[in-house]
């Protein structure tokens, strides 16, 4: 049996449909960023990272750095543990208290991750139900559907953001239990999900609602409670799920809720239970990160400015921009080589690392240059990724109309 022939075969498939991923080999400069350093088959460059989810820049602020520095130095690098054996240092407790203040909430459970967070809350909270129904938007993210699939329940899944399909399946779903799970901010379209009509729908029907704020953390509301506390929602959502990964800037993933709801999760869910805890150290940042951000409108404030100017700086140069009422900037391309060959003549020729977003994560035809615009971006960056961008159409005369629309 020529078991390396399946790995390899494999592998072919994908070079063939040009899906191949390549990582890029950077290392960022904390007070520097949004420039870092490429390490490229001939040697170290400079390169203007543009596709980061440190939406805020927030991965190098002086009081997240310290926070993470001096409580390893006090406490030690890693969690030693579980939760449950030796794993719940202070600091997580702390992370937790900071992360249900922010979204008004009675508790919260930190996971490793927003991936994490999602595959095994989702999967915990629906069988938890008895004969719960999951109805899940038709665009949520690869961890949601697979906390849909785990839960064994029955799902039903509404086309994106439409009120009359979701409102048609809860018709049908009758007087069972139901639980309604979708994202505030998409982050391939950067489109916003219509959170107090769903919020209707589900009281009218009886159903639970479940939301993903991973892409809007930090960067929307007063204190950055995200889209659901700039919209005043967010006591009409019975869990908001998070990650401090992105514009928090550090890493882990979390849920709020009721004191009951996340005691459940806390007690029920493998992926909670058998994982070990985060480092105090990554808590502690996490932690300062936050409480930066709820005192702080600066960081959200800049980045507001420089992603509108993005969009206009790109529209005005004829690039297919792919309108969004969010910080998330797509420029379309619509073919997976061409995206590629794209995304490496930008790092090759002008130091600009933007990730091409190929199948699976997008649809095939829709492939894109997922642009992140930050703080720290400065206008002259603007002016030189317009340039680059349109030398790069055309030398591969590549299509200046986008071949598909926002997201209805």
């Amino acid at each position: 049996m020529d078991y390396q022939n399946f790995f390899t075969s494999a592998l072919d498939r994908l070079q063939a449909e040009r899906r191949y991923r390549v990582f890029a080999d950077i290392e960022r400069l904390a007070g520097r960023y949004p420039q870092a350093i490429w390490h490229s088959p001939d040697g170290p460059r400079p390169i203007t990272v543009w596709c980061s989810n440190d939406y805020l820049g927030m991965g190098q602020n002086r009081d997240v750095t310290r926070a993470m520095v001096e409580t390893a130095w006090r406490l030690g690098t890693g969690a030693g543990g579980t939760r449950n054996i030796s794993g719940t240092s202070h600091p997580i407790v702390e992370l937790e208290a900071e992360l249900a203040d922010l979204h008004g909430k009675e508790a919260a459970l930190v996971f490793t991750s927003g991936y994490v967070s999602n595959q095994t809350g989702i999967s915990t909270l629906a069988r938890l139900i008895p004969n719960c129904l999951i109805l899940s938007d038709a665009l949520n993210h690869n961890s949601m559907i697979e906390g849909v699939r785990q839960s064994g329940c029955d799902k039903a899944i509404f086309r994106h953001n439409d009120l009359e399909h979701l409102e048609e399946l809860l018709q049908a779903a009758g007087d069972r239990p139901k639980l309604i799970v979708f994202e505030s901010v998409y982050s391939m379209d950067g489109d916003v999900a219509p959170i107090h009509a769903i919020c209707d729908l589900a009281e009218r029907y009886g159903a639970m609602t479940y939301i993903d704020e991973v892409h809007a953390v930090g960067m929307y509301g007063p204190r950055g409670g995200g889209i659901a506390e700039r919209e005043g929602a967010m006591h009409r959502i019975d869990v908001i799920e998070g990650t401090m990964a992105k514009a928090f800037g550090v890493m882990g993933g979390y849920l709020t809720g009721t004191r009951a709801v996340m005691d459940a999760i806390r007690s029920f869910a493998p992926g909670f239970i058998f994982s070990t805890a985060l480092p105090p150290a990554v808590a502690a940042a996490a932690m300062a990160s936050i409480r930066h951000l709820k005192a702080s409108s600066t960081e959200r404030q800049q980045q507001q400015r420089q992603a509108a100017r993005t969009k206009a700086v790109l529209s005005g140069a004829g690039l297919p921009v792919l309108d969004t009422p969010t910080h998330i900037v797509p420029v379309m391309v619509g073919d997976a080589e061409a995206c590629k060959a794209a995304s490496d003549r930008l790092l090759e020729k002008h130091g600009i690392y933007i990730q091409p977003i190929n199948y699976p994560t997008v649809p095939r035809g829709t492939e894109r240059l997922r642009i992140t615009p930050g703080p720290f971006h400065s206008n002259a960056h603007i002016d030189a990724l317009a340039a680059a961008l349109v030398e790069v159409w055309t030398a591969l005369r590549l299509p200046l109309e986008p071949k598909v629309q926002a997201a209805e």
